[in-house]
């Protein structure tokens, strides 16, 4: 680490001089990429929130939008299994995290300046794949200095600031789509995705800083730290943990679709459907920090809450009434938190150092498969059967998430 601060001259002795990498600085790194998260969120959250309305201005068809997003997601995540073994075959972690921010923060703005939607369709694939380059590297460093503050703690607070940028996103853009003259006008769109360069522009310039101050952020965490977990091959419980996983994501209802239904049945107006996303992920952001400090204290018990709530979100959001809907959305925001903290934490503790963009990208790749072959699925049930399949679909696929989930609990003896 010392060597990438080693600068000649005796002006320069404080800046050679390396950070120590204890528990403060560790919560000190953790803030660091949670700011950038938290403007790289602002960017594709934000773009995310409206992009398909955009899309169909330009001309594009809902189904094409929906399959193009489909096999969007499906790719992205099945990118990150070879992105993260790239990541830790050659440990150059900050520069697989820089090339992915810079495609996938620079991808959504782009889609302002074009004009056929076949066009702006790649660039939104574009974003998916840039996600899919540096999520891996980027999850095995804030795993790296997690273990000097607490998995669940560390990966909470991440989350935490990344869902204030998801927060902040989607509202900004619904303030603009509500003082606008006309909701509807292609210019408005355009000024929005236009502003979107500034959180990129940001979000890259924070990781250029991280990646000075923490050239090797591996060191945080001693290899010795955790003997008794396995170099050569996962665990029971990682793969107990992502195969539950995988049903979780089966059954897991995408905002699209349920901004799709909601405007269908008119619950909400088109300018608050936004800000009930929104919503959601300031929730999220809530959950992640206090289920990432039960974590910590209860260890892989506190998973329970994301397996079980999942089996009420489709049935409250798409059978309820408006408060219902209100609730199921924060259950919703509830599943996601957890999902992007003590989820994340528990495959962190389950894996060794050496392995852990590995093990990152593989959860990823089998989350995101099972995550489109269900999205598929209830995309299907919803136009050609109803909703009351869709939830029972839903409900089902989430209980067997949930017993196979309680398999894992008999062998959380593995996480230390």
């Amino acid at each position: 680490m010392g060597s990438f601060f080693k600068v000649e001259g005796e002006t320069n002795a404080m800046i050679s001089k390396p950070l120590e990498l204890n528990k403060k600085t560790a919560i000190y790194f953790i803030i660091l990429t949670g700011v950038v998260s938290l403007f790289a969120d602002m960017n594709y959250e934000g773009g995310r929130s409206v992009v398909g309305q955009y899309l169909i201005l330009l001309g594009s068809s809902a189904f094409a939008l929906g399959f193009a997003a489909g096999v969007g997601e499906f790719a992205g995540y099945a990118l990150r299994f070879v992105s993260g073994k790239v990541a830790d075959k050659t440990k150059q972690y900050w520069i697989i995290i820089i090339i992915g921010y810079v495609v996938q923060l620079c991808s959504l703005p782009m889609v302002a300046f074009l004009s056929s939607w076949r066009l702006a369709i790649a660039f939104i694939f574009f974003e998916r794949v840039g996600k899919a380059i540096r999520k891996p590297a980027l999850d095995a460093v804030i795993s790296f200095a997690s273990k000097k503050t607490g998995s669940g703690f560390g990966f909470g607070l991440h989350e935490a600031m990344d869902q204030v940028g998801a927060f902040l996103g989607p509202t900004l853009f619904s303030i603009l789509l509500f003082t606008a003259k006309t909701n509807h006008d292609i210019r408005t769109y355009r000024n929005g995705l236009l502003l979107l360069f500034i959180p990129a522009a940001i979000a890259i310039s924070v990781t250029i800083l991280a990646r000075f101050l923490f050239p090797r952020p591996e060191k945080f965490e001693i290899k010795t730290e955790m003997p008794e977990i396995s170099e050569k091959k996962f665990s029971r419980l990682y793969w107990t943990i992502v195969f539950a996983a995988g049903l979780l994501a089966m059954g897991i209802t995408d905002f699209p679709l349920i901004g799709l239904h909601l405007k269908k049945i008119g619950s909400f107006t088109e300018e608050a459907i936004p800000l009930l996303y929104a919503g959601a992920m300031a929730i999220d952001a809530a959950a992640a920090v206090v289920f990432g400090f039960l974590y910590d204290r209860i260890g892989i018990k506190a998973l329970t809450v994301l397996f079980f709530v999942e089996i009420f979100t489709a049935p409250l959001v798409f059978l309820g009434s408006f408060w219902l809907i209100i609730f199921g959305m924060a259950l919703w925001g509830i599943s996601i938190g957890t999902q992007e903290s003590i989820l994340k934490a528990a495959i962190s503790d389950s894996v060794s150092r050496d392995k852990r963009a590995s093990a990152f990208g593989l959860f990823n790749m089998v989350f995101g498969f099972f995550w489109f072959i269900g999205s598929a699925l209830i995309g299907l049930l919803y136009d050609r059967v109803g909703v009351i399949s869709l939830v029972l679909f839903s409900v089902i696929v989430q209980t067997g998430a949930f017993v196979v989930f309680l398999k894992a609990l008999s062998y959380r003896k593995e996480i230390l």
